[in-house]
C-alpha cells in the first residue's frame, strides 16, 4: 500500500568493555563500531524514508556524544553512494557506541529539526544525552498541555519526541544521575501509547526500552563484546549475528549498559500485550522474525486463508497477481492452494521515492509507480492480491490501469487483511475515520457480501473479498488477546486511544469541518475551548 506509512525505526550498537575484539567490528577497533549504524538503518529503511540520523559516543573525543542527521534516505544522508564522503562522515562520527533512527512523520514537519536522534547538551555528562523514539503517544496533547502550563517551559516542535526529551530532562533534574531504570519506570506511568526508545548519554550509558504493551517490535543480540539492537531482526542478521543469538526484548523490559556491562531490567509491568498485527502483514521486512513469529510465514498463512474462502470459478484464464511488494507471499500461497499461476504483472518503479514532481492526479501517480504488463494481463481473469486497503486511492488507480493498459478481462480484488474501519493512534499514518475507505460502506461495522459488492463497484473491480478478522491471529500464530487490532475492530488497548476514537467518531459526523485536521489536532482545539 503506497498510501500507508509507518512512523520510524530505531537501532543501537555498543562494544562492551570485555577482553577481545568482535569480528564484526571494522578494523578490529572497538571505537569503530558506531560506523555500523548506517548498515543497520538500511535494513529498517522500510520503516521510514523521510529522515535518518545517528548519535555516537567516543570517550577519546572532546565532543563525547555527537549527532549527525538530515532529511532523506539512509543512502542520501550518509552519502553511501560517494565512498569518500561516506568515509569522512563515518570517521568523524565513529565511536564505541551509537544509536540510530529512520523517520517517517505522523506528526511534525518535513525538516531537519524533526530528524532524530534528538540530542540535549549539558555540562553535566549524565544530563547530556541523545535518544531515538519509535511509536506514537496517544496522550500527546495532554502531556503537551501539562508541560506548557508550567511557568518558564516551552515546546518548540509539534512532535511527541520533544515531549519525551522534556520528560527525560525533568526526571534527571529531579532524581539525579545514574538511575536510568527508575527514570523509565517513572516515564512509563505518564506515557500512553507505543514507545520504543534507544538512549545514549555522555557517560557512555546506553539503554533500549520497549513499552509495556509491546506494540512495536524491538530485537537485540549479543555476541562476545558486541551488543546491537534494531526494530527488526533482519538488520541484526544481515550485520552478521547468528540467528540463535537474536532475541526479542519483552514488553516492559529494558537493556541497560553502564560501565561497559550489560543488564536486563523490567521497568514496568506488562498486564497484557498488544502487538500491532500490521507489523506482520505489511510493515516489517519479510525476512524478519518479530516476537518469535516469522513475517514471511505469517503472510503465506494469510494467502492460505484467502484461498480457503475463495468462491470464484477458476478457469484456464485465471491468474493471481500480487501488488508489489508486501502482498507477494500471500499471493503465492493463495495461487499454490488454488493450483493456478501466480505472475508478476505489475512492475514497480523502485527509484521514484519522494519527489517534488509527483502529480496530484491519481492516475498519474499510479503510472509513475506501477507498470502493468499486457503480456500477463490481456484477456485474463485476474485475482489481484493486496495486503490492505486503507484510503483506496492507489487501488482504484491500479484497477483502472490493469483494465486500460493491461487489457485484463476481469479484475477480482482479494485483500489479505480485514477492512480498516478505525484510525491508528500508535504510529501508523491514518488518524481520521473520514480518510478511510471501508467505514463509508460498513454501517455498524458489518461486512456482508452486499457491502463487498458496493465496495467493488466503487473501486471498479468485478468483485472484492476481504480476509476474515478471525484469521489474523491464526495466521500470525499469536493469541488474539495479545494483538492490537484496533484499526479493524475499534478496540483500543489504552485509555487515551479509546478517548481519541470517541472524538474521531464525533467529528466524523461532520468531516468537512475537520477535513485537513488529524484527530490529535481536533483534540488540541477541543482542549483550548474547554
Amino acid at each position: 500500500m503506497a498510501e500507508l506509512y509507518h512512523e520510524c525505526g530505531v537501532a543501537a550498537i555498543y562494544h562492551l568493555l570485555q577482553d577481545g575484539i568482535s569480528p564484526l567490528a571494522p578494523q578490529n577497533d572497538p571505537n569503530c563500531v558506531a560506523g555500523l549504524i548506517p548498515r543497520l538503518l538500511l535494513d529498517i529503511q522500510n520503516r521510514g524514508q523521510l529522515a535518518a540520523g545517528m548519535t555516537s559516543f567516543n570517550p577519546k573525543r572532546k565532543q563525547l556524544i555527537k549527532t549527525y542527521k538530515d532529511v532523506g534516505s539512509v543512502n542520501e544522508v550518509f552519502r553511501l553512494g560517494r565512498r569518500e564522503k561516506a568515509e569522512r562522515i563515518i570517521k568523524r562520527y565513529n565511536g564505541q557506541a551509537a544509536i540510530g533512527h529512520v523517520r517517517y512523520a505522523t506528526c511534525g514537519t518535513d525538516d531537519r529539526s524533526y530528524a532524530q536522534p534528538f540530542e540535549r547538551s549539558h555540562v553535566q555528562k549524565s544530563k547530556w544525552f541523545s535518544f531515538g523514539f519509535n511509536g506514537q503517544l496517544a496522550n500527546y496533547q495532554k502531556l503537551r498541555e501539562q508541560i506548557e502550563t508550567q511557568d518558564d517551559f516551552h515546546l518548540a516542535r509539534e512532535t511527541d519526541t520533544e515531549i519525551i526529551m522534556h520528560l527525560l530532562s525533568q526526571d534527571f533534574s529531579i532524581h539525579g544521575r545514574g538511575d536510568l531504570v527508575g527514570t523509565m519506570s517513572r516515564l512509563a506511568r505518564q506515557l500512553d501509547g507505543a514507545y520504543n526508545i534507544v538512549f545514549l548519554n555522555a557517560r557512555g550509558d546506553m539503554f533500549i526500552a520497549r513499552d509495556p504493551l509491546g506494540i512495536r517490535p524491538l530485537c537485540y543480540a549479543v555476541e562476545g563484546p558486541l551488543f546491537a539492537a534494531a526494530s527488526e531482526s533482519v538488520a541484526l542478521w544481515n550485520l552478521g549475528f547468528d540467528v540463535e543469538n537474536i532475541k526479542t526484548l519483552q514488553p516492559g523490559e529494558m537493556i541497560l549498559i553502564q560501565h561497559g556491562r550489560l543488564e536486563k531490567h523490567r521497568f514496568a509491568e506488562s498486564p497484557h500485550k498488544a502487538h500491532c498485527f500490521f507489523e506482520w502483514i505489511y510493515f516489517a521486512n519479510v525476512a524478519s522474525t518479530l516476537d518469535d513469529r516469522s513475517v514471511y510465514l505469517s503472510r503465506t498463512n494469510l494467502g492460505v486463508h484467502l484461498a480457503n474462502q475463495e468462491e470464484l470459478t477458476i478457469d484456464e484464464d485465471t491468474i493471481v497477481v500480487p501488488v508489489p511488494d508486501t502482498a507477494k507471499p500471500a499471493a503465492s500461497a493463495m495461487a499454490y492452494e488454488l493450483n493456478i499461476p501466480c505472475l508478476e504483472g505489475l512492475m514497480r518503479n523502485r527509484y521514484v521515492g519522494r519527489t517534488f514532481i509527483e502529480s496530484k492526479n491519481r492516475a498519474d501517480k499510479v503510472r509513475t509507480k506501477f507498470t502493468p504488463l499486457p503480456e500477463v494481463f490481456e484477456g485474463r481473469k485476474v485475482i489481484l492480491v493486496e495486503d490492505s486497503i486503507v484510503r483506496s486511492t492507489t487501488m482504484r488507480g491500479l484497477i483502472d490501469q490493469i483494465r486500460t493498459r493491461g487489457k485484463a478481462k476481469e479484475v477480482h480484488v482479494r485483500v489479505a487483511c480485514p477492512p480498516i474501519i478505525a484510525p491508528c493512534f500508535y504510529g501508523i499514518d491514518m488518524s481520521k475515520i473520514s480518510e478511510l475507505f471501508a467505514p463509508k460502506f460498513m454501517e455498524g461495522h458489518n461486512l456482508t457480501p452486499e457491502v463487498e459488492r458496493k465496495m467493488a463497484q466503487t473501486l471498479g473491480a468485478d468483485s472484492l473479498r476481504y480476509l476474515q478478522i478471525e484469521t489474523l491471529a491464526k495466521s500470525i500464530g499469536i493469541e488474539k488477546s495479545q494483538l492490537c487490532r484496533a484499526c479493524v475492530n475499534s478496540e483500543y488497548p489504552t485509555e487515551a486511544g479509546k478517548e481519541l476514537y470517541q472524538l474521531a467518531l464525533e467529528y466524523n459526523k461532520n468531516p468537512e469541518a475537520t477535513q485537513n485536521e488529524r484527530t490529535y489536532d481536533i483534540s488540541a482545539v477541543m482542549s483550548t475551548r474547554s
